[in-house]
């Protein structure tokens, strides 16, 4: 064999083996990064895990909660209050807020899940079960207005300057007139409930139709439909230009509104932003707030819509 020829072979062999080498050096090597890429993802896990559970408890790096939750009956939207004390309260605190305006009955209900900040309700008999337990603090008067019995023009019950909201109910059951109920646990069916109850009487059949609506929706349906329904003062008058609806029975001293505003206890939800709702109480309960609230509707419909309470007692 010529000397280049086995030069070549040796050569050649020499590359083979240098690449027996290599491969082998590259299979451990890819068994290493194997295993570390295995470690690293174990931890990257790890640390998103951390950090998902430290923003849901709204303790990434120390930063306060900035969004405040508020639970509120359909009526503090509806009338256009919130559209005002809203901006304001952001502009003094820099928290953002975020309204889930449903019947009081469902903002009682996600209180007692922590599922918001603090709460604007008005149904008194359902409120205190809340605080009685812890699951509501700092529960504070606000405001009143009171319910109406609106109806259509031709008042088919005859309820027209009763004086008795009970005594309208009675006529309007008797007659079998149309009558439009929230359907929704809301505050203001509570009320409605109520009226019946002292009645011993329970509606059905085709003259008592529910919305399972808020006041608003409640409103058009009745006024479409030409029915009568219990209604609070302000959702009525914020509306009343699109409504074919006249106020019927006003006055009665059980057709009081109130409302009261109350933290949802951080100490029983760690969720809850308990700065931001103690703010909210404080603002809902500031002099300056309570001005805007007994001015509120004044140059519009010549009448207040809500009339401010704060540190007064109910009698």
């Amino acid at each position: 064999m010529p000397p280049f020829g086995k030069k070549v072979i040796e050569n050649r062999t020499a590359f083979a083996d240098a690449d027996n080498l290599v491969d082998n050096s590259q299979t451990l090597q890819v068994k290493e990064i194997g295993h570390m890429q295995r470690r690293t993802l174990v931890l990257v896990s790890l640390l998103m895990l951390i950090m998902a559970a430290g923003a849901a408890l709204g303790v990434q790096a120390g930063e306060p909660i900035k969004d405040v939750i508020i639970a509120t009956t359909t009526s503090t939207q509806d009338s256009g209050l919130l559209d005002v004390l809203i901006p304001v309260f952001e502009k003094n605190t820099g928290y953002k807020v975020k309204t889930i305006a449903v019947g009081t009955g469902q903002a009682l209900a996600m209180g007692a899940r922590g599922e918001a900040d603090v709460l604007l309700v008005h149904a008194p008999d359902s409120e205190k079960p809340l605080v009685e337990s812890g699951v509501c603090i700092n529960r504070q008067l606000v405001m009143h207005n009171d319910f109406i019995i609106v109806g259509p023009a031709n008042d088919p019950a005859k309820t027209n300057g009763l004086n008795s909201a009970a005594d309208a109910f009675r006529k309007i059951a008797e007659t079998k007139s149309l009558f439009v109920s929230r359907g929704d646990n809301s505050g203001t069916h509570k009320m409605e409930l109520n009226l019946w109850k002292s009645l011993a009487i329970t509606p059905a059949d085709a003259w008592y139709q529910q919305t399972g609506s808020g006041m608003g929706q409640t409103l058009n349906v009745a006024s479409y439909k030409q029915g009568y329904t219990l209604t609070d003062r302000a959702t009525y008058l914020a509306l009343k230009k699109n409504l074919d609806l006249n106020i019927l029975v006003q006055g009665d001293r059980i057709l009081l509104n109130i409302y009261h505003v109350m933290q949802v206890n951080p100490a029983k939800f760690p969720m809850v932003n308990g700065p931001g709702g103690e703010a909210f109480v404080n603002f809902m309960v500031a002099k300056a707030t309570q001005e805007i609230i007994a001015e509120f509707g004044l140059e519009e419909f010549g009448q207040p819509l809500f009339f401010p309470d704060a540190g007064k007692k109910v009698e």
